[in-house]
Formats: structure tokens, sequence, C-alpha cells
């Protein structure tokens, strides 16, 4: 069960995510890979999940581990390294202000995150948070503000914020079909990440003191 998960299920999975947010649907729908600047944010997030215990490094790779089941092991690294890249991508603006503050803010939270060490259950409900919100406020907000015309959303944003600060904040408004495609893709992701082989990093924490409590 496990070894068709880590083998087949999770690496599709993956590489789903990345299908899924490559796709930018206009007059031609093109794929586009995640920027080398995505995928160094994802170095940081897999090093998160890693270091979380999110992700157990040596049940996938391993000198117990027979050549093809370690292969396995790097063929899950990669896809979970570039799907994660993919995700990121998918919630971060494509131009103006926007894009600079959210490529920061993803920078700055990922090493704040990985300052804290966070437990397993911890990162989960902070990645659900984080992308969950990240997602509301570009497919949402700023989508909001960019759309033509002069809706209830729109006019209920634009109390917010100064006619100068809004035209800085303008994104180009894609077919409403993308919404839903990065939703899907983003939680995909949090799926497969929830799905990882892990171990619970708490009862490691715990064993000394048992072990003191027992003597």
């Amino acid at each position: 069960m496990r070894a068709g998960r880590e083998a087949i299920v999770l690496p599709i999975l993956f590489l789903t995510v990345l299908l899924l947010g490559g796709v930018q649907i206009a007059d031609t729908t093109m794929l586009v890979p995640p920027s080398p600047y995505f995928l160094l944010l994802a170095v940081l997030l897999v090093r998160v999940v890693v270091q979380s215990g999110a992700l157990a490094p040596d049940l996938l790779l391993a000198s117990a581990r027979s050549a093809l089941a370690n292969l396995n092991g790097v063929v899950l690294f990669a896809t979970l390294w570039i799907a994660a890249a993919q995700a990121l991508a998918v919630l971060i603006p494509e131009s103006g202000v926007p894009r600079l503050a959210f490529s920061v803010f993803f920078l700055i939270l990922l090493l704040n995150t990985a300052a804290a060490s966070p437990d397993r259950q911890r990162l989960l409900r902070s990645l659900a948070v984080t992308f969950g919100a990240a997602f509301v406020l570009k497919f949402v907000v700023l989508h909001g503000l960019s759309a033509p015309g002069e809706g209830a959303v729109k006019r209920a944003l634009l109390a917010f914020v100064d006619g100068v600060t809004a035209g800085a904040l303008v994104q180009e408004v894609p077919r409403p079909i993308t919404a839903y495609i990065a939703l899907l893709a983003v939680a995909l992701f949090l799926i497969g990440v929830f799905l990882l082989p892990h171990r619970d990093r708490s009862l490691h924490r715990d064993l000394p003191d048992a072990l003191v409590r027992t003597r």
C-alpha cells in the first residue's frame, strides 16, 4: 500500500499539480513552467516540510532500501519540489506591486517558519491557512478590483483603498475557469503533502522524558 503511494499515487498527484498550475487559458492555452524564483522558494518549502516531520527522508532514501525503491524516493522528492514551485506560482499575482509584495511575503514566511520549526500538524494547518488566504487575496480581492465595471464587490473593495493605490493593484483579469483550476491545483498539493511518508516528531521529543520517568 505505502509502496504504491510513494511510487505511483504521490508522483502522479504532484505532476498533476504541475500541469494544472501551469495552464494559462487565454486566446491560446499555454503551459507555463515555474520561474527560477519559485523553484528557490520551493526549496525552502520542501526544507520546512522535511524539518517538520511531514516528510521523513529516511523512509524514501536509505541503504536498506533497494535501488529501485531509492529511485522512487528521488522521483518523489523531485515531483514534490516542482509541484511546490507551481503551487506558489499559482498563488502569486502576475505583475506589479502585488507580485513583488506576495513574493517577498512568501520568502519571509518560509524563512520564519523554518526558524519556528513547527511540527507536522502545525505546518499542515499553517499551509492550509496561508495558501487559502493567498488564494482569496489574489482571485477574489485583486481580481475584484481589476474587473471592469462598477460591481458591488468592486465598490466595496475600493472603499478600503484610495484611487492611486487601487491603480497599483490592478491585474489582468483571467478567464473565470482559471480560479477553479488554481484552487484544484493548490488543494491537490496540500493533499499530497498530507499523504507524504512521515514520522510524528512529537513522539521523538517526548521519548527522553518518558524514559526518565520510568527510571
